[in-house]
C-alpha cells in the first residue's frame, strides 16, 4: 500500500509549486489587509457624523434661546447672563452638558460692524476656560450678536484622524446669530 501525501506536505521544489497554486486562505489574507483601513474609515465617519449632529443641535439651541432676546423678553424681564445661560441650557439636548456651553452676547452699531470670528479660548492652570464673555444685549431695534460655543469632546481615531481644534481633545463648536431686535416696550 502506497501512501500519497497531499501537495502541502511534499518537501522540496514540488512543495514550492504546490504552495504557489494553493489559493485556500487567500480570502482571509485579503480580508485582513482590507479590514484595518475599513474599520478606521468607519470610525472616522461615526466621529464626523456625531460632531455634525452636535453642531446642528447647538444651532437649534441658539435659535430657540435667541428668541428671548429677539422679542425683548430677556431685556424687559431684566434677564442676567446666568439666567440666559440657564435658558439656553434648558434647550440643549440631553447628551450635551451645560458646563461645556459658553455664551457671548454683544450689541453692534451696524451689521457691517459685526465681528463673527471665533474667539480664542484661554484656560487657567486647572484647565478651565477663563475667558470673560459679555452679556450686553441691546435695546429695542438694536443689532445683537450672540455666539453660543460648545466644547465638544473628541477622540483621536485610528490612522491619525483627529477632529479636535483645542487642547485636551476638544473641538470648539460655534453657533452665531446676528439679528435686529423687534420693537418692544
Amino acid at each position: 500500500m502506497k501512501i500519497t501525501l497531499p501537495p502541502r506536505f511534499v518537501a522540496g521544489p514540488n512543495r514550492a509549486r504546490a504552495l504557489a497554486k494553493d489559493d485556500r486562505g487567500s480570502a482571509a489574507v485579503e480580508f485582513a489587509l482590507v479590514v484595518t483601513p475599513l474599520i478606521a474609515l468607519m470610525i472616522a465617519i461615526v466621529q464626523t457624523s456625531l460632531t455634525f449632529f452636535a453642531q446642528q443641535n447647538l444651532e437649534t439651541t441658539a435659535e430657540k434661546s435667541v428668541r428671548a432676546l429677539l422679542t425683548g423678553t430677556a431685556q424687559t424681564s431684566g434677564m442676567t447672563q446666568a439666567q440666559f445661560k440657564t435658558l439656553a441650557c434648558s434647550k440643549l439636548p440631553a447628551f450635551m452638558k451645560c458646563a461645556n456651553l459658553l455664551i457671548d452676547v454683544q450689541a453692534a452699531t451696524a451689521f457691517s460692524a459685526v465681528a463673527t470670528a471665533p474667539p480664542t479660548i484661554t484656560y487657567d492652570s486647572n484647565g478651565n476656560v477663563n475667558n470673560a464673555f459679555q452679556y450686553a444685549p441691546g435695546g429695542t431695534g438694536s443689532i445683537n450678536v450672540v455666539k453660543m460655543m460648545y466644547l465638544w469632546d473628541t477622540q483621536k481615531g485610528p490612522l491619525g484622524f483627529d477632529l479636535s481644534t483645542l487642547s485636551g481633545g476638544k473641538r470648539l463648536l460655534i453657533a452665531t446669530s446676528v439679528f435686529k431686535t423687534e420693537p418692544y416696550k
